[in-house]
């Protein structure tokens, strides 16, 4: 089963919920087609269940981003932050 990571931060007065996917070039394509619409809403629940723990939304909301890491055969990796998933 993959590991899935959602990093919890703060980008002025906005809390970011951002969702980590790695992949190898090949057939499952780049990071961000792993991030459908169900998995955000995922997402937009949890960030829901950790607003109502830690006291609420912050004065600027929150976003999704999504950091892609693109791992080729040789050479470094490409990381790819998207911010504000729909």
């Amino acid at each position: 089963m993959p590991e899935r990571s959602i990093v919890v931060a703060r980008d002025g007065d906005v809390l970011v919920l951002c969702e980590v996917k790695t992949r190898r070039p090949g057939p499952f394509g780049h990071p961000a087609a792993a991030v459908t619409a169900e998995k955000t809403a995922r997402i937009r629940r949890l960030a829901e269940l950790w607003l109502a723990k830690h006291g609420g939304p912050p004065p600027g909301g929150v976003r999704i981003d999504l950091v892609g890491v693109v791992l080729p055969p040789r050479g470094a990796a490409r990381v790819e932050h998207v911010r504000g998933l729909t």
